[in-house]
């Protein structure tokens, strides 16, 4: 709690240790445990593409500077993450991967073993969590390389406790989210009440992503990936017919701001007006419409325009996230968040803080 706010972190983050994939992943495939950083390679291939060695140590320099007494200390631990917690005013947060992020998305990998590495991340992030189960709260992988192992990775973290799951927004496998081979999983998420993360893989995974085709610098491709990744996950989502087809369906829309949300439903409302007779089978309301029913999505504070997203969409459907412990994490991004109540008033930064995501994770 923080100046009388109680707050959920909808999107905050772990930092997986080097041990993790040796420790967990099955006997059979621990030759393709991750080698330490910096190269972080499986079996001699990089899991990233496009980092360079200058964003390489400014990454390095900006986490130890955030970071100095209680997360690089003790390795990122469960400990020193209820501790780090504490310190901004955290209540509950909602935990997703950072390396985890690129491990599952490398396109080329196989079905098989990119489903040892999501198996080996939930149980990894299953003890991570128990230290404190009240508020550290896992968000479980699903591997999206292989359709018929997402219900069953499903129900094992539903057995956790856990009530919600992520997925990235890019397309894998040549599959976007609306692919009929995911169906069963948006049909059971539903029937379950599991909330699904949409979040991007990282502006430099091996997956298909926005940007990354054309620009070779963090500056550009980082620009491009989060946002206009999850713009086309949405739209995949809508014109797929998912929404439409599971309407009690939660999903969230993660790490990219919320200020090109206005742009994109304007937009999308503006094509379904003209072209909606093309996809009447899957869209039979205006985008907006699906968005305000049962999506959210996460603000920054700084973001300049929070009023008139607001304005246009409603306080219902904005939540908060940290982005603890990443490099471009704010130290006093929590207190900035706070701070919006001058801006936005009481009421709404209570909404946003704590009572839409309880209500989008099923608390």
């Amino acid at each position: 709690m923080l100046n009388g706010y109680k707050i959920i972190d909808a999107d905050a983050h772990v930092f997986e240790p080097q041990d993790l994939w040796q420790n967990y992943l099955d006997p059979g495939l621990k030759r393709f445990a991750l080698t330490p950083p910096p190269d972080i390679t499986i079996q001699g291939e990089k899991i990233y593409s496009k980092i360079s060695n200058d964003v390489h140590n400014y990454a390095v320099k900006n986490i130890g500077r955030n970071h100095p007494a209680l997360g690089i200390p003790n390795g990122f631990d469960s400990e020193s993450q209820v501790r780090a917690m504490m310190q901004m005013g955290v209540d509950i947060s909602f935990l997703y991967p950072s390396l985890g992020l690129w491990v599952m998305g490398i396109d080329s990998m196989t079905p098989q073993l990119a489903g040892a590495f999501t198996r080996a991340y939930n149980n990894w992030l299953h003890d991570f969590c128990s230290y404190n189960p009240q508020i550290l709260k896992g968000v479980g992988a699903i591997n999206l390389h292989d359709p018929e192992e997402m219900l069953p990775e499903l129900h094992r973290v539903v057995a956790f406790g856990w009530n919600a799951v992520f997925l990235r927004s890019n397309p894998v496998k040549g599959r976007l989210l609306s692919d009929p081979a995911y169906e069963p999983f948006w049909t059971e998420c539903e029937a379950l009440g599991v909330a699904v993360g949409i979040h991007e893989s990282g502006s430099h995974s091996r997956l298909p992503t926005t940007g990354a085709d054309r620009f070779n610098t963090r500056f550009g491709m980082h620009a491009c990936s989060h946002p206009m990744e999850q713009m086309m996950a949405l739209l995949a989502l809508i014109e797929g017919g998912v929404l439409e087809r599971h309407p009690n369906l939660r999903v969230g829309f993660l790490e990219s701001g919320c200020g090109w949300l206005l742009y994109w439903l304007w937009r999308l409302d503006e094509e379904y007006e003209e072209l909606g007779w093309e996809v009447k089978n899957n869209v039979k309301m205006k985008p907006s419409d699906y968005f305000r029913r049962q999506c959210f999505i996460t603000i920054e504070p700084s973001e300049p325009y929070l009023d008139r997203v607001i304005q246009d969409i409603g306080a219902d459907n904005l939540i908060f996230g940290s982005d603890y412990p990443h490099m471009d994490h704010k130290q006093d991004i929590v207190e900035r968040a706070v701070a919006l109540q001058a801006q936005l008033g009481e009421e709404t930064v209570r909404k946003i803080l704590w009572h839409n995501p309880v209500r989008f994770y099923g608390l």
